[in-house]
């Protein structure tokens, strides 16, 4: 495999710049589940990309924000581990807006402390027509580093410039064996991508009092020829958030569930039963000490 490139890439950005989207955009499948809501990604997920070049595996992590509890801890340690291990940095922000006191603080708390290069991608290049405001806006990150740093355009949710972005990182990447099969997409297992439908579904049909507030737990997972299995705990903070996810006559529960059970079904290409238990696990976001679990 002479010349062959294969590394790992870290993708790093404020909340809600599109980086989920973005992974998923390059895979070609859904590995991270991506809705509007803040902290909708809340741990490092893998997504394997392979072609004749090499082997590019991206690492998708929280969005990064200062820390205000122990969840927010949590998700910041995320975003810092897959720093040390990558041998490039995307730094994805939105073009749509001008950098930020977020952006700012990712720069110099996470960014100027690695050496390891970092690209600039602009996502949401559709969203922005004024091409004096746009150019305006990428100067703006680009002047948060102290040195000229390559940057990209792209749209994550059409995949405009994605085949250029893949070109450039692989000519960064070092020469080296590919970590995964070619068939791998993700390390993900089952039962974890069910985990994260169910809290996507959650994060879909609720308002937001609920999002920032849910945790699923997936308690039990049956894997059998024929059926899965799965038995999953909703934790919610309040006894009103209960109430709500439950939904009148349970028609909320039902809806999340259902919903839930036709994605896992497509995953697994099979039938599924899934059942839904909501708990009230009061102040979890402060005082649970392992998230691995609770996501």
């Amino acid at each position: 495999m002479k010349n062959f490139k294969s590394g790992f890439v870290a993708v790093i950005g404020r909340p809600n710049v599109g980086k989920s989207t973005l992974l998923n955009t390059i895979i070609g499948q859904k590995i991270a589940i991506a809705t509007d809501k803040a902290q909708t990604t809340r741990r490092r997920i893998k997504g394997i990309y392979t072609n004749e070049e090499g082997q590019i595996v991206f690492i998708d992590t929280p969005g990064v924000h200062k820390p205000l509890d122990k969840l927010g801890e949590f998700l910041m340690d995320e975003a810092k581990c897959a720093i040390p291990d990558a041998d490039l940095i995307l730094f994805l922000a939105d073009v749509s807006e001008p950098a930020g006191s977020g952006d700012k603080w990712i720069v110099e708390n996470l960014l100027k402390k690695t050496n390891i290069p970092v690209i600039i991608v602009l996502n949401k290049v559709d969203k922005i027509k004024d091409p004096i405001k746009k150019e305006q806006n990428l100067l703006s990150y680009k002047m948060l580093f102290e040195k000229n740093m390559p940057t990209a355009k792209i749209s994550a949710q059409t995949g405009r410039n994605i085949d250029t972005l893949i070109s450039t990182i692989m000519r960064k990447l070092p020469e080296g064996e590919p970590v995964y099969s070619e068939e791998d997409l993700t390390d993900e297992s089952v039962r974890s991508i069910a985990q994260e439908i169910i809290r996507e579904k959650i994060l879909k049909n609720t308002k937001d009092e609920i999002p920032h507030s849910v945790a699923v737990v997936i308690e039990k997972f049956e894997e059998k020829q024929e059926i899965d299995r799965i038995f999953a705990t909703i934790h919610v903070e309040h006894e009103s958030q209960k109430g709500i996810l439950i939904g009148k006559k349970g028609q909320m529960l039902k809806t999340i569930g259902s919903q839930s059970r036709i994605e896992i079904e497509k995953m697994t290409e099979k039938k599924v039963y899934l059942e839904l238990t909501v708990k009230v696990s009061k102040n979890w976001r402060k005082k649970k000490p392992d998230f691995e679990n609770w996501i």
